[in-house]
C-alpha cells in the first residue's frame, strides 16, 4: 500500500498536527485540592443550549478525578503560557504548585491570566475511541483583551505573528 494512504496512529499525528489548534487547561476543585490537564481538543459545540466538547485520552489519569466533580472550567490559554501548557499536560507532579488562580462561579481554578475562561457543568459524555467526548453545558465565561492565544501547528507552539 502507498505510505501516503496508510492510516496509522503516528501518520495520523503527522496529518492531523496540520490543522493548527488553540490550548486550554481544564481545571475542576476537588477535596484533595485544584486539579487539570492541557487539552487541544476543544472546540464550541452549540449556542442554543450553550454547549462545549473537548476529548481527554482514555489514558488520562485527571480526566477521571474531574468527571466526578461533574463540573469544570476551560482555561483558554494565552501565548505566555506556554511553560504552564507543559507543566499541565505532565502526569504525577503538582500542576497547581506556583500557579496562580481564583475559584471560577461553579468553583473551578481560573488561571490568571487566561486569555478566556468558560465554566461548565458535565452535560453528557461519550465513547471516542481512545479518547472520551465530553460535552460541558456552559454556566458562566468571560475574557480579557490584549493578549494574543497560544497555539499549537505540526507539534510546536506558534504564535499568531511567527
Amino acid at each position: 500500500m502507498d505510505k501516503h494512504l496508510e492510516v496509522t496512529p503516528d501518520r495520523m499525528r503527522e496529518i492531523l498536527g496540520h490543522f493548527c489548534t488553540g490550548l486550554t487547561i481544564i481545571t475542576s476543585s476537588t477535596e484533595q485540592g485544584p486539579v487539570g490537564f492541557t487539552c487541544q481538543s476543544f472546540s464550541s459545540l452549540s449556542l442554543e443550549p450553550p454547549l462545549i466538547a473537548f476529548n481527554p485520552s482514555r489514558s488520562s489519569s485527571t480526566w477521571p478525578t474531574i468527571r466526578t466533580t461533574g463540573k469544570f472550567c476551560v482555561n483558554i490559554l494565552p501565548e505566555e503560557h506556554r511553560e504552564l501548557s507543559g507543566k499541565f499536560a505532565r502526569s504525577g507532579t503538582d500542576k497547581f504548585s506556583g500557579v496562580s488562580h481564583a475559584a471560577s462561579p461553579l468553583g473551578s481554578p481560573i488561571l490568571d491570566d487566561a486569555l478566556a475562561w468558560i465554566d461548565c457543568e458535565l452535560h453528557e459524555e461519550y465513547d471516542g475511541g481512545d479518547h472520551t467526548i465530553v460535552i460541558g453545558r456552559v454556566k458562566a465565561m468571560d475574557a480579557r483583551g490584549g493578549a494574543e492565544p497560544l497555539l499549537f501547528f505540526k507539534g510546536s507552539y506558534v504564535g499568531i505573528g511567527a
